[in-house]
């Protein structure tokens, strides 16, 4: 019979806490970058097709207000935008702010693709160029640790 494990022998070892932080991180902001741009495509598609909305008179406010908010695509767009403040929130609780924020921004690729594909807009090559900028720029921290403050565990 094995002796029972002593408290330091139950701990996780460093690296395996630095790569749990990890994965967890990118999982976080992987889900970010995909329920931002989804909840926004979603918002705009729906208000799109309910076309312009007039304020006034106010029975055409409250026409469109009601066309609006009976719509599933706009709740599904909601519900994405919940998800990613959701993700957003816990993935400050394990990383820093200047991991995620960065990091995050890998969404505005997600975004022009989904508008070229899904809202049939046209993206400029300038607007390809920054967008290509900004996900090079989110590769440079790739290799940073994600939480520089604080408990790491």
């Amino acid at each position: 019979m094995n002796p029972p494990l002593t408290e330091t022998q139950t701990e996780t070892a460093p690296s395996e806490v630095h790569k749990q932080l990890h994965l967890k991180t990118y999982l976080l902001i992987g889900m970010m970058i995909i329920t931002g741009p989804v909840g926004n495509l979603l918002l705009a598609k729906s208000t799109k097709q309910v076309g312009e909305i007039k304020v006034w008179p106010l029975s055409e406010l409250i026409s469109a207000f009601v066309r609006i908010f009976s719509s599933f695509t706009i709740w599904a767009g909601i519900s994405c935008l919940i998800a990613f403040i959701i993700a957003y929130m816990l993935a400050l609780s394990v990383a820093d702010y200047s991991f995620v924020q960065p990091a995050a921004a890998l969404g505005y690729a997600v975004i022009a693709v989904l508008g070229v594909t899904i809202l049939h807009e046209k993206v400029a090559p300038l607007h390809w160029a920054g967008i290509a900028v900004i996900c090079l720029g989110v590769s440079f921290i790739r290799g940073t640790h994600p939480r520089t403050t604080g408990n790491s565990d």
